[in-house]
């Protein structure tokens, strides 16, 4: 299969999505622009179909699986976000779905994958290889493994968030993006260089879970320990073979946040701008929020990718 992602492809994607992924809004809070000194624009994917931008990239892979190969089902490994978006793309076309999730992931993720039907397969994240587990399934069963993010099909579905965005706002300088990994960071930065080459594009990681800072430095591929950031969805250890290279070129900066600082942008969403998102979700937002970013910045693409938290956690801001 080839694995160049290309313009053409992000739209093919947009154009098989369309039926099962919303076109999510972009919103504005004087407030913050005034906190942070940029004109910033909300890319609302907490308020996508299953509560996050990974039903782009699930359901534009589950689509392009050729019709003899699809009735087998699908297999994925996902701590939440990536599972519900496969298991609800799953459903769409009728087909089984098995999803291998960590045992510490959050309950209400766990509850909404189990819900749309998928069978869940728990795991030891410090101590089990989720691929591996996957691989085995999917051996046994015959069905299809659906990467969350190193695959050209799901980094063009990815990449449809950020053809949404420019659309939707004019004369955008940069767009700012969390990293798991770096399957949206990857598609977004194609399709905004492909329509505006000169766009900035920065990622933004948690201190704690920094694989790819770390492997921007050094060039290749870095691999740390399991990360322990409250940023569950940006917990993967290793950046993709697929998605580094492309963010090696069309990223500028990756920049690092705090729990702390994710959690306080995760509290102006909720009281401000009355906005449930995840902290994984609050990552961009923060790194703006406490001048991570260049200041010459004005108007600002920020990517909120998710809103699935638990609603304990969401108690614990106000401390």
């Amino acid at each position: 299969m080839a694995t160049e992602i290309s313009l053409e492809n992000i739209r093919g994607a947009a154009e098989r999505i369309r039926t099962i992924a919303h076109r999510t809004p972009v919103l504005t809070s004087r407030t913050f622009d005034s906190q942070a000194g940029v004109q910033a624009f909300f890319k609302c994917e907490n308020l996508q179909r299953g509560g996050a931008f990974k039903i782009r990239g699930a359901s534009n892979f589950i689509y392009s699986i050729l019709e003899r190969e699809r009735g087998r089902g699908v297999v994925t490994y996902s701590s939440g976000n990536h599972a519900q978006a496969v298991a609800i793309a799953a459903y769409s076309v009728g087909i089984p779905a098995t999803i291998v999730m960590p045992e510490d992931a959050p309950r209400s993720k766990m509850e909404a994958t189990r819900g749309y039907g998928a069978r869940i397969v728990t795991y030891d994240r410090l101590r089990d290889d989720r691929e591996a587990i996957g691989r085995r399934i999917a051996t046994e069963s015959g069905a299809t493994i659906v990467p969350p993010y190193d695959h050209p099909w799901t980094i063009a579905g990815q990449g449809t968030l950020a053809l949404e965005l420019l659309e939707q706002v004019s004369e955008l300088e940069a767009i700012v993006v969390c990293i798991g990994g770096g399957g949206m960071l990857a598609g977004c930065s194609i399709a905004a260089h492909a329509l505006r080459p000169g766009i900035r594009v920065f990622g933004v990681e948690p201190e704690d879970a920094n694989d790819t800072f770390l492997s921007i430095e050094q060039g290749e591929r870095v691999s740390i320990p399991p990360p322990q950031t409250i940023a569950d969805g940006l917990r993967a250890s290793t950046p993709g073979a697929l998605t580094f290279p492309i963010i090696q070129k069309h990223v500028e900066e990756v920049v690092l946040v705090t729990d702390d600082e994710i959690r306080a942008a995760m509290k102006f969403f909720l009281t401000r701008m009355k906005l449930v998102v995840e902290p994984s979700g609050a990552v961009p937002a923060a790194a703006l929020m406490h001048g991570k970013l260049p200041r010459d910045l004005k108007r600002v693409g920020v990517i909120i990718s998710g809103g699935n938290v638990d609603l304990e956690f969401l108690g614990t801001l106000g401390n």
